[in-house]
């Protein structure tokens, strides 16, 4: 049987979208001989380490016998979209990563197309945000975030690995908003991907910055940087030791959903194999050692239902946006 949420918050502040439950089982054979995953962002980011990481698990569990990795950076993601569409019949083995951007990134106008242009396969994990900071940093909590933020605003750059009004803008702007300050006065830094924001902080260009949980744990473990929030309800098992927003006194959910995409007028068989081949993944040891290091929540949303939910997150995260200025 296969583990899924099936309630699942995605986007609490202030509203909610629920995960809805499947019903495909395993009813189709999930034996691939080959999957190409496309990147369409740099090494080390969100996107990279979750396509890293689900071919890592579906090859080990014997699902899938050959996965290769393709990154392709640029347009904030929307190169690799591009591209996925104008090459669609000779990328029917292909398999791009994405997650909440690809909603903001089309309402915001950045690139043309949208979820809709691609076939939707699954989402398969949410990742929690967190607020990470240098390990020789002064600033030792979010609320030491929020006390350098209340003496000079401009002094306090908080950098992220996507376009300005991107998710990784938008976590920060949500998080300053929910401590009681005003988001639009938040600098914030872009950079391609995670990798590079992270780099961005260890030399000193950013004070702070806003990312995956899964992309800071291992250099928090390692004492390379701390994590001084999350946008968790509870700690994370992967990595006790950083403090929710919630436990300092700033009421902040997030979680970003990603998932997986094929190109424009993929078979219905093909696509019926890959969602098989991710929902089989689910119960194998080699994915749950692979999630529990990464810190993600599992959520398996395949299909219709997939595209059922991102039109729910599109239209909450537009009114979000409006609140915020962003739109």
């Amino acid at each position: 049987m296969l583990k899924k949420i099936t309630r699942r918050a995605i986007l609490a502040l202030p509203l909610a979208v629920a995960i809805g439950s499947t019903g495909l089982g395993n009813a189709y054979a999930a034996d691939i001989d080959s999957i190409h995953f496309l990147i369409p962002g740099g090494a080390g980011g969100g996107w990279d380490g979750t396509a890293r990481g689900t071919g890592e698990a579906l090859t080990n569990a014997g699902i899938v016998t050959n996965a290769t990795f393709e990154n392709m950076s640029g347009g904030g993601g929307g190169k690799a979209i591009g591209y996925l569409i104008e090459n669609a019949e000779s990328n029917h083995g292909t398999l791009m990563v994405n997650s909440t951007p690809i909603v903001i990134r089309s309402l915001t106008g950045r690139f043309p197309q949208s979820f809709r242009d691609l076939t939707m396969v699954a989402g398969t994990i949410g990742d929690y945000a967190a607020f990470v900071v240098g390990k020789d940093s002064a600033i030792n909590s979010f609320s030491d975030l929020i006390a350098a933020f209340d003496t000079d605003p401009a002094s306090v750059a908080i950098g992220g690995g996507s376009v300005p009004g991107g998710m990784d803008h938008l976590v920060a702007a949500l998080a300053m908003e929910a401590a009681g300050k005003d988001p639009t006065k938040v600098k914030y830094i872009p950079y391609d991907a995670g990798g590079k924001a992270m780099a961005g902080l260890l030399s000193g260009e950013i004070s702070a910055l806003s990312t995956g949980f899964s992309e800071a744990v291992e250099m928090a473990k390692a004492g390379e940087v701390k994590i001084i929030g999350t946008t968790s309800a509870e700690r994370v098992a992967a990595y006790a030791d950083a403090p929710t927003l919630k436990e300092q006194g700033v009421d902040a959910e997030f979680v970003n959903w990603r998932g997986f995409f094929a190109a424009p007028d993929l078979p219905a068989d093909k696509r019926d194999m890959y969602i098989a081949a991710l929902g089989k993944m689910y119960d194998t040891p080699e994915w749950e050692e692979v999630r529990a290091r990464n810190g993600w929540v599992n959520i398996y949303n395949p299909g219709d239902e997939f595209t059922a939910f991102l039109e729910k997150q599109e239209e909450v995260i537009s009114g979000l946006m409006k609140k915020l200025g962003f739109l």
